[in-house]
């Protein structure tokens, strides 16, 4: 595993990301985003982001660690957007300020602010890179990509966001968390170099639009396999026969069923990974290039980046190959 020379203070935080990861919920999909977003840079940005991949891959669980283990009332709301309760997409509000204006403070932590939160974040990237801040832009990015990788889960996009409208309980955790779990190690998860977003505005709207487009076919899917299915088959059951419940006191699903409904899916759950690693490189880009692409190579010393230009290559390599997390990085 690389050595990442860190300031003091990030040495600090990682240690409290450390001692929480186990809690964060989704994590192993959302460190994968961000650790093949660095991969995805192009050389200038892709150097600095490298040398510090392994804070930009842990810190990633950092948002839902906030969330749920140190219940910030503020936070939950930056995860989700239930756009069937906003109206007509033409009567979205511009920015978070504009939303605030038009609805209670009720209404957006019900309902979620994420698009409008997504441009909050790459305004104050920006800033941060043009500053040099070395600290923020870290920060910014990590927690960055962890929404981003939230924007591209479908039912974070809906009012039916655990199926519990249409009894399908569950569905959230199982997609999101229990499917890469088990099968991400099969995920080629390499995207084409990063793009510069013109529009920033209109590029996050199009990928929220892009997701929520997949929540309906998701649940539609889940339903007919369920509904096709022996309960003792979708649930695991104790000897007594009562549904065995996860240490969330959700229903715990049979390994059987999550391979049948990811066979069912068809591909969704890798292919929405590898937009979200696209779309966390390519927001990255924007904001530096933005910022008018300032030089960061003075941000690190020379010699940590010389120390990690040969782990660079190597990871290029595998990552190239669709093989980043291969068993050699089981322990990254």
């Amino acid at each position: 595993m690389k050595k990442i020379q860190m300031r003091p203070k990030l040495i600090a935080f990682g240690a409290l990301i450390l001692g929480f990861i186990m809690l964060s919920w989704g994590n192993v999909g959302h460190e994968r985003i961000n650790k093949a977003a660095v991969m995805a840079l192009p050389k200038q940005l892709q150097i600095f982001f490298y040398n510090h991949i392994d804070f930009i891959t842990q810190e990633a669980s950092v948002p839902d660690i906030r969330k749920y283990a140190l219940n910030y009332k503020e936070e939950g709301p930056r995860h989700y957007f239930d756009m069937e309760n906003f109206g007509p997409a033409d009567t979205y509000p511009q920015t978070l300020e504009e939303a605030k204006q038009k609805y209670d403070a009720k209404f957006l932590s019900d309902n979620g602010i994420l698009p409008w939160y997504i441009e909050d974040m790459m305004a104050k990237l920006t800033k941060a890179f043009k500053e040099k801040n070395r600290a923020e832009i870290l920060f910014l990015s990590a927690d960055l990509g962890h929404y981003i990788g939230d924007a591209h889960m479908p039912l974070h996009t809906s009012k039916n966001h655990d199926g519990q409208l249409t009894d399908q309980k569950g569905i959230h955790s199982l997609w999101e968390s229990r499917l890469p779990e088990l099968f991400v190690k099969n995920y080629k998860l390499n995207v084409p170099e990063a793009q510069y977003y013109a529009d920033v505005h209109k590029a996050i709207w199009d990928m929220i639009n892009d997701t929520h487009s997949f929540a309906q076919p998701l649940l539609d899917i889940d339903k007919k396999l369920r509904t096709a299915t022996p309960e003792n088959k979708v649930f695991e059951v104790d000897a007594e026969g009562k549904i065995v419940k996860t240490k969330y006191n959700t229903s715990k699903f049979t390994d059987e069923y999550a391979t049948k409904l990811h066979a069912e899916l068809n591909g969704m759950v890798e292919n929405q990974m590898k937009k979200a690693i696209a779309a966390t490189a390519s927001f990255w880009y924007t904001a530096w290039v933005n910022a008018g692409k300032p030089d960061l190579s003075d941000l690190d010393s020379p010699a940590v980046t010389q120390r990690n230009f040969q782990f660079l290559q190597e990871d290029l390599k595998a990552y190239q190959k669709g093989n980043l997390f291969g068993m050699k990085n089981q322990n990254d």
